[in-house]
């Protein structure tokens, strides 16, 4: 079901998108950016539309869909390519295995059925809620943060917050309407960005720089 809040948060999604893959190319340099939260991203985007070309589920979701499949690729085939040697390998040190693993483990359990398509897909939820780590992590090492990556991770925040809202609304809306998969991982998600976003206000409300705590 289409609301306000589930369409402003799909915006969101894609401004984040747009800004991670802005800085990259107009700053010819993807420094900041974890590459294993991208790749994680792409693997996330790949397991849950692999329906794209066996199932229509409308123009929009489409459209959404081949957008996000496209860009995560693009964005890992610029990262590990053309700017490779301004990605800092140093400080993305979060091996992906220890998200991905667990994240099988879990889809395993909690499957509503044990049709491929439907553990992929429960698998993607999973491994979305914690893909961000990564660059957390690598945010934490860095010291001072550029304010576009900061505006990169605060998007994707914005976007999870307007996706909880959208939930909230549906539950009203809809009689039926219930998903405790996608809350609980959801709201995964969400506490780890709020606790970016609770350093990104203090350190914007006292005129510093944002820095994450070691």
């Amino acid at each position: 079901m289409y609301n306000i809040f589930r369409v402003s948060g799909d915006f969101l999604h894609l401004v984040s998108i747009f800004i991670i893959l802005t800085k990259i190319i107009r700053q010819r340099s993807c420094y900041g950016i974890s590459l294993r939260t991208q790749e994680l991203y792409a693997i996330v985007f790949i397991t849950r539309y692999l329906d794209l070309f066996t199932a229509w589920t409308g123009l929009y979701n489409t459209l959404f869909k081949i957008f996000y499949l496209a860009s995560s690729i693009y964005i890992v085939y610029l990262m590990r390519k053309p700017y490779k040697l301004t990605y800092d390998h140093r400080r993305d040190v979060f091996r992906s295995i220890f998200l991905i693993i667990p994240s099988v483990v879990l889809a395993l359990i909690f499957t509503a059925n044990y049709h491929p398509m439907e553990i992929l897909w429960t698998f993607s939820i999973i491994l979305e809620s914690v893909a961000i780590f990564p660059q957390i992590i690598l945010l934490q090492q860095s010291g001072e943060i550029e304010n576009v990556t900061a505006n990169y991770v605060v998007c994707l925040g914005g976007y999870r917050a307007l996706y909880i809202l959208n939930w909230i609304y549906r539950l009203f809306a809809e009689k039926h309407y219930r998903a405790w998969l996608v809350w609980i991982f959801g709201l995964i998600q969400t506490g780890i960005y709020s606790d970016f976003a609770y350093y990104f206000v203090k350190a914007y409300l006292e005129g510093k720089k944002l820095s994450l705590p070691k």
